[in-house]
C-alpha cells in the first residue's frame, strides 16, 4: 500500500512492506520501489475517483462514457465489431458485453447484422444514442475543464505524454518468474 505522506523524505523513511515496522533502507532501489508503488497506487485512486465522479456528475460509468465516445464518430459507419471495440478500449469482451447490454437496453446502442456475414454483429449508436452523446459531450468538456483547471497547458501535454509512455510500457511487462497460484482458503460454515 502506498504511503499517505507525499514528500521525498517520507519515501526514504517509509517502511518495507515485507516486514511490518522495519525501516526502509535508503538504497536507491528501495526508494524507487516505494516511488513506483506510490505512482501505481495513485493511478488506482485516480481511476476510482474518475469512475465515482463520472457516475455522480454525468450519470454514466467511465466504460459507458468510453463506449459512447468511441461509437460517436460522425462519419458514416455501419458499426464496430465487439472485438475491435474491446481492443480499442483495452477492456475484456466479457466486461464490454455487459456494458453494451445495458446501453442497448437504454436504447443508446444497437447490434446489427453484417450483410456479407449473417453471423457477424456490429455495434453502433442509435439516433437516441447520438442525441444523448451530443448532450453528454458538452458536460464532459465542462468535467475536463474543472478536473484539470490547475494544470498549465504544458503540464497537460507532459501528463498526456507520460501516461502514453506508461501505457506502452505496461503492455511490455513480462515477469521472469511465473505467477504462483494462491492457496484457496477453506470456507467457513
Amino acid at each position: 500500500m502506498a504511503s499517505l505522506r507525499n514528500t521525498p523524505k517520507a519515501a526514504a523513511e517509509a517502511h518495507h512492506g515485507d516486514e511490518p515496522g522495519a525501516p526502509l533502507l535508503g538504497t536507491p532501489d528501495r526508494v524507487a520501489d516505494h516511488l513506483n508503488n506510490r505512482i501505481f497506487f495513485r493511478l488506482f485512486q485516480v481511476a476510482n475517483t474518475l469512475q465515482k465522479q463520472a457516475v455522480k456528475e454525468l450519470g454514466v460509468t467511465t466504460v459507458q462514457w468510453a463506449v459512447l465516445g468511441a461509437l460517436s464518430d460522425p462519419r458514416p459507419t455501419y458499426g464496430v465489431s465487439v472485438g475491435t471495440l474491446a481492443d480499442f478500449l483495452v477492456v475484456s469482451r466479457q466486461n464490454l458485453d455487459g456494458v453494451l447490454k445495458r446501453l442497448e437496453r437504454d436504447g443508446l446502442v444497437e447490434k446489427v447484422t453484417v450483410e456479407t456475414d449473417k453471423r457477424a454483429r456490429l455495434v453502433k449508436l442509435t439516433p437516441e444514442g447520438f442525441a444523448f452523446w451530443k448532450e453528454l459531450r458538452e458536460r464532459i468538456f465542462q468535467f475536463y475543464d474543472q478536473a484539470v483547471s490547475s494544470f498549465k497547458f504544458d503540464n497537460r501535454v507532459a501528463l498526456a505524454h507520460y501516461l502514453n509512455e506508461l501505457q506502452n510500457s505496461l503492455t511490455e511487462v513480462s515477469l521472469e518468474q511465473p505467477r504462483k497460484e494462491r492457496k484457496k482458503g477453506k470456507k467457513r460454515s
